[in-house]
């Protein structure tokens, strides 16, 4: 199968939260690969605005075990702390478009606020609009939510590439949702969507554990003029416990400094095979060389191919 050259800039943004395991790499792999076939550029973002949880070094950690693994980015490896500016400007343009708000209320609140009604949300706690027309009294703003239209009204669909299609009420599954934390962190949600645009990046190949993410983004994009990009959202890779394979799972370093051929049979090839790749390879020069092809006929066989 060939793949004729379009535009594509695709990207793989961990967190520095410690060091890439099994399901960084699937997830790296997968962006990495699309990219190659579609002849793209493949971007390299550390998301490192949770303070809290990033790792002294282990940014530093990440780019090696890339390179080692004979990933290649394009151009300079960005991190969001250094783009702070950019969040600021978007969230000023939602304040003067009257679509955010100040809110004071605590994850404890909203849970109870849950739990009272019954409700049940995707992934996140669906958020019940206490201080949508204001403040109540004795309450302080602790961060700023994104008004999300009313239930039914807000029904935000895409075709995913690799999963299908895909949709969500945002209104009823979600709520208004942060777009800046009470703690002064800048929300995930915020942040990727202002990066993927101003670093132009055409196609969000990620792991599943972000589908849900998806129609947040793909609002926030339409409500600041933006392009959405294309979606691919990749298996996710569990422990033997069924959670997602992270680092508060106690997920282990797929990089453990041993030599090239161990790295390739303990981590490259079963990273592969986790993918659906038939790949079989000698040496990791060898590996990538026959999984570019592999990738491209894998999507020939999506179904919800785009």
């Amino acid at each position: 199968m060939t793949i004729s050259p379009t535009p594509y800039t695709g990207r793989f943004a961990p967190s520095p939260s410690g060091p890439l395991h099994m399901g960084s790499l699937v997830a790296a792999m997968a962006s990495y690969l699309d990219a190659k076939v579609h002849h793209g550029a493949w971007l390299l973002r550390i998301e490192d605005l949770d303070y809290d949880r990033n790792v002294e070094g282990a940014d530093a950690s990440i780019l090696a075990s890339l390179q080692r693994c004979g990933m290649q980015w394009d151009g300079e490896a960005t991190w969001q702390s250094r783009r702070l500016p950019l969040y600021e400007a978007a969230l000023q343009q939602l304040q003067q478009a009257g679509l955010v708000y100040p809110c004071g209320c605590s994850r404890k609140e909203i849970a109870d606020s849950n739990l009272r009604a019954g409700v049940a949300g995707h992934g996140v706690a669906v958020y019940p609009g206490t201080c949508r027309h204001g403040l109540a009294a004795g309450k302080e703003a602790r961060a700023w939510r994104l008004r999300v239209p009313d239930a039914s009204a807000g029904v935000l669909g895409f075709d995913d590439r690799w999963q299908g299609w895909q949709q969500q009420d945002l209104g009823r599954d979600v709520g208004d949702f942060v777009v800046l934390r009470g703690d002064g962190f800048w929300a995930y949600q915020l942040a990727v969507v202002v990066d993927d645009a101003e670093q132009g990046v055409t196609d969000v190949v990620r792991g599943a554990d972000l589908l849900d993410s998806t129609p947040r983004q793909l609002y926030l994009q339409d409500v600041l003029g933006l392009p959405p990009p294309r979606f691919m959202h990749v298996p996710m890779v569990v422990n033997e416990s069924g959670e997602k394979l992270s680092k508060q799972t106690g997920a282990a370093a797929f990089d453990t400094g041993a030599a090239p051929s161990t790295l390739l049979q303990q981590a490259l090839l079963p990273a592969a095979r986790f993918l659906g790749l038939d790949v079989s390879a000698s040496n990791i020069e060898a590996f990538w060389r026959a999984a570019v092809p592999a990738w491209a006929q894998l999507l020939s066989r999506l179904p919800a191919r785009a």
